[in-house]
């Protein structure tokens, strides 16, 4: 076997850790595989024969990929919701069957890295981003991470200390029980199909916030507070209607169908028993990206 025919088999077992630091890093699947791609690239022109992990200089290389990317985006977003024309901005959905995750969509979602938690991530400096994702989420070091933000580990320690006081405060630990996530999920659809007022605020919390993601083609929507997310209950029940039950990022979610097509994908995140965020992607480009095979079965 040549060098470069192993060099090329050590990175595909890697590849699947490498797509989820960068899925998180860029919120974006599609620019989450190139970024791998071109640690590939990096890879195979580099001379590895003094590195000892490569697994751990892999992640460095896509780490240090995903902040040039996040960098050069034309426009930084300081709200996690809105881009430079007030349009909300979603991350990539990972959607998977009901019944469960793949291994890979496992690796890609592990650590409970919901909707809610990447909208977060969305809101972070670059440098802030990498610190707390590398750190926090694949615990590399902060001596290993600071060359590749050129500052000093006491200074990364710093950022991603900062990245996670807001994380924590934005985006706190969901429910993990599957089961009753389902159940509320279930009886918010049982509400909405029904128009009963009541029952959804018994299962909105009282700060749930509801984004809506439409694309740069149809309209974008935030509210706030549970009486004004119940008050689009009509909406929800078209949805809920002509929804299947799916996984995203591995928490319940529901994609609903139209002759065939994806029209809506509905993301829950549930904290004490009570639907806190609610993500709405009506992208037609996006969800025309999903795997309907999801569904069979």
């Amino acid at each position: 076997m040549s060098e470069k025919d192993f060099l090329a088999r050590c990175f595909e077992e890697h590849r699947p850790h490498l797509r989820a630091v960068a899925y998180r890093m860029l919120g974006s699947l599609s620019e989450a595989e190139d970024a791998v791609q071109e640690a590939w690239l990096k890879l195979s022109r580099s001379d590895v024969s003094e590195v000892q992990n490569l697994g751990g200089w892999l992640t460095t290389v896509v780490g240090r990929v995903c902040l040039d990317m996040l960098r050069s985006r034309t426009t930084r977003r300081e709200e996690p919701l809105y881009d430079q024309d007030g349009q909300v901005q979603l991350p990539d959905p990972v959607v998977s069957s009901p019944r469960g995750m793949d291994p890979e969509h496992e690796i890609l979602v592990a650590d409970s890295v919901g909707i809610a938690l990447m909208v977060v991530l969305q809101t972070l400096a670059p440098a802030e981003r990498l610190a707390f994702v590398l750190h926090d989420l694949f615990a590399v070091p902060f001596d290993e991470i600071a060359p590749v933000l050129g500052r000093t580990p006491a200074s990364t320690r710093q950022l991603a200390s900062r990245a996670r006081r807001r994380v924590q405060g934005a985006a706190p630990a969901p429910d993990t029980d599957l089961a009753h996530r389902r159940q509320v999920v279930e009886a918010f659809l049982t509400a909405a199909r029904g128009g009963d007022f009541d029952a959804l605020l018994a299962v909105l919390d009282p700060e749930i916030v509801a984004r809506s993601d439409g694309g740069a083609l149809r309209p974008s929507v935030f509210r706030r507070g549970a009486s004004e997310v119940a008050s689009q209950a009509i909406a929800f029940a078209r949805f809920a209607e002509a929804g299947h039950a799916v996984l995203v990022n591995g928490s319940p979610g529901v994609l609903a169908l139209a002759e065939g097509r994806a029209v809506s994908l509905m993301a829950f995140t549930i904290q004490g028993g009570r639907i806190t965020a609610l993500d709405i992607l009506t992208d037609p480009e996006r969800l025309a990206r999903i795997d309907l095979s999801v569904l069979d079965g």
